[in-house]
């Protein structure tokens, strides 16, 4: 992975452009996306189908795409009737597709980009409602302790850190629980570059109550890895207030990217 000051200096030089929704594309495209889980059922069933579609966001114009591991954990594939060793394989295959595809566009391109232009691969960590698949990531309502939920997300973390990936996508937190959870593992990890993004109810208040600024001051001026805090998995229309808060709170980049629109029904 990509060393944390260096990946932090690159992200305040510019704007950088993520890619769009893999599940949302993925279901346009024909595939089908039902069950716990979710896109990762397209990676198992017909990777490059995953490959394809990463290379297309880079086609658009995208600097960082981002895994398809946002639903795939040890304990959802056992649930599913997969092995341990199955639920590696498809860990390490989410983050080769997309290294896969940053190398067929690299090739294609007339000159060589320099290294600090050369598009990212985040290794998307989802939370612990997204295992459970319910919509509880719009809620928070999970009934685990900050060291359960640590235990939870650990084996997942360690295994994606010696990937080819250049960094983690800490996606949807909803609860300060959870942020503590992601904090004792990244005090853990020091050298693992991350982010991390909340998902908010309002503007400034997660989805368990907590008030944002509350959830963000640990990130801010604890583990010296995190290398951008922001907002995912909302609604557009309180994105504007959730930035403006995040930047009261911390002078680390931000990363935002709202929902479309639709209302999910927790």
């Amino acid at each position: 992975m990509q060393d944390p000051q260096k990946l932090i200096e690159r992200f305040k030089s510019r704007v950088h452009v993520l890619d769009g929704g893999l599940a949302t594309e993925l279901e346009k495209r024909g595939h089908d996306i039902s069950g716990k889980l979710w896109s990762a059922k397209v990676l198992l069933e017909d990777p490059g189908a995953i490959e394809q579609l990463h290379y297309d966001y880079l086609k658009a114009g995208a600097d960082i795409i981002i895994t398809s591991s946002y639903q795939l954990t040890f304990q959802g594939m056992k649930q599913a009737g997969y092995t341990h060793e199955q639920a590696e394989d498809a860990l390490w295959k989410s983050v080769e597709v997309a290294v896969k595809a940053r190398k067929r566009y690299l090739g294609e391109l007339d000159e060589d980009l320099p290294e600090d232009r050369k598009p990212l691969i985040a290794a998307s960590i989802g939370p612990y409602g997204a295992y459970l698949a319910d919509g509880s990531e719009y809620t928070g309502n999970y009934g685990l302790s900050s060291d359960q939920l640590a235990e939870f997300h650990r084996e997942r973390f360690e295994f994606l850190v010696r990937t080819e990936a250049d960094f983690i996508a800490i996606e949807t937190i909803p609860t300060a629980v959870e942020c503590e959870a992601f904090f004792e593992l990244l005090r853990e990890h020091r050298n693992t570059p991350a982010w991390l993004s909340y998902t908010c109810e309002t503007g400034v208040v997660l989805r368990d109550g907590t008030e944002l600024a509350e959830a963000i001051k640990p990130f801010n001026t604890g583990p010296r890895n995190v290398v951008a805090i922001g907002l995912n998995c909302m609604h557009g229309f309180h994105m504007t207030g959730s930035i403006a808060t995040t930047r009261d709170q911390t002078d680390k980049p931000i990363v935002a990217y709202p929902n479309s629109g639709e209302v999910w029904d927790a």
